[in-house]
């Protein structure tokens, strides 16, 4: 079975046996309507993601795909689209503006996974110096 990250690819990215995978599950109308909506929010995403200038044709897409997310009949689907929904100004704003927050995230990320490996271990101390050193 191929993994769940292969049915959001392009069909053109996919191997042969992938692509298989991937056809033999498009028959289930349910499942073709998820791998759907799945391939053009990720489209969606990636546009953006790549471009420099931000442009507002992404969230005019945006939109549409949540409007029909929202009505698909897959509760799943429609979960995550209220979700989604809930927290619109933000996705709106990812799409539209040039900055991002990955860098921080990013070092916020890796200081996190230094003192989850320290805890049970040691002092304060020593926990500061392996801070210092990573930094």
């Amino acid at each position: 079975m191929a993994p769940a990250s292969h049915l959001l690819r392009e069909p053109a990215e996919l191997s042969p046996e992938d692509a298989a995978v991937v056809e033999r599950g498009m028959q289930d109308a349910q499942a073709a309507t998820v791998i759907d909506l799945g391939r053009r929010f990720c489209r969606i995403v990636r546009t953006r993601s790549g471009s420099e200038q931000p442009s507002r044709s992404a969230v005019v897409a945006f939109e549409a795909w949540l409007a029909e997310a929202r009505d698909c009949g897959v509760r799943v689907v429609e979960s995550f689209a209220a979700n989604l929904d809930q927290d619109g100004c933000a996705v709106r704003a990812a799409l539209t503006l040039p900055w991002s927050s990955g860098q921080a995230e990013g070092q916020i990320n890796r200081l996190k996974l230094l003192k989850r490996s320290m805890y049970g271990r040691a002092k304060l101390d020593l926990l500061r110096r392996r801070f210092l050193l990573a930094a």
